[in-house]
């Protein structure tokens, strides 16, 4: 269900993880990854115990609105790229810079702003994320 490219279904699952954790059920290693994210932001635990609530609602920037599941997304994508080395070098130099960031969620924080970035380019441009520009971003932006 993850995989979908339906935003309802996408989020329904997030909210089916979060259900499924306070049930005290069983969860397959995504939905555990799912949970440890969630887990990293109870300022969403209400929305996800409502999926009515999360479910067809837009998050507009321009009225300052964070999309939670885009958030908790970017979360998923990063620990993927470190888990993967992809692009090659990023569990290097998060290694590198972590002493300079204590808070993981933090640093993951920052780190989002690049991921974000490179992906609204690629998005824009049409063309795969350039991962040279990312690393760098990731360079200037966490080494602060």
């Amino acid at each position: 269900m993850i995989f979908s490219n339906n935003r309802d279904q996408l989020r329904q699952f997030y909210c089916e993880v979060w259900r499924k954790h306070g049930a005290g059920l069983a969860l397959e290693p995504l939905e555990g990854q799912i949970r440890d994210v969630i887990l990293l932001h109870p300022e969403y635990h209400t929305l996800l115990e409502q999926p009515e609530r999360a479910l067809g609602r837009d998050y507009l920037p321009e009225f300052g609105e964070t999309n939670p599941f885009l958030h908790m997304g970017l979360h998923l994508a990063i620990h993927e790229q470190l888990g993967t080395d992809r692009p090659a070098g990023i569990r290097a130099l998060i290694a590198e810079l972590h002493p300079r960031w204590p808070d993981r969620h933090a640093l993951e924080h920052q780190m989002m702003e690049c991921l974000a970035e490179s992906l609204w380019r690629s998005q824009r441009d049409g063309i795969p994320p350039d991962e040279a520009v990312y690393l760098d971003c990731l360079r200037r932006q966490c080494a602060r």
